[in-house]
């Protein structure tokens, strides 16, 4: 994830954006810095239900306890939202995962008032299924 920014300069970076064209560019950028996902893991069960669009999202611990993300989409704004999400999650470990609430995040990005209810309803389907994941791995 050396390509993808922390939180707080993805939080810089999307003030800087001047309008929502600009952020959705942004959005759609952040997808394209994603480490491709290999083929084999676009399979059933790393397929998130609850999506409009394809989304695949693999998640493996690391030996250090943290948890490594991979993920990608079908959609290039979807798949910017995947980078989104995994930067907050970055280098958290499980226990981190499922305490930690996104939502603020989002918030401060105004990015769900502006996501159409079917993307935001992904979205949320994305980090339940994270979270659903992390626990398993607690």
């Amino acid at each position: 994830m050396a390509t993808l920014p922390d939180k707080d300069k993805l939080l810089r970076n999307f003030s800087r954006c001047a309008n929502w064209e600009e952020k959705y560019l942004y959005i759609i950028e952040l997808g394209q810095r994603l480490t491709p996902l290999e083929d084999s893991a676009h399979s059933p069960e790393n397929i998130i239900q609850g999506c409009q669009s394809q989304v695949w999202i693999v998640m493996q611990r690391n030996d250090d306890g943290s948890i490594e993300l991979r993920g990608d989409s079908d959609a290039a704004i979807v798949k910017g939202l995947i980078a989104i999400v995994f930067i907050l999650y970055h280098q958290m470990t499980a226990q981190d995962i499922v305490a930690f609430d996104v939502r603020p995040w989002f918030e401060k990005m105004a990015l769900t008032q502006h996501l159409t209810p079917s993307r935001s309803q992904g979205l949320e389907a994305m980090i339940r299924a994270i979270r659903t994941q992390a626990l398993s791995f607690s």
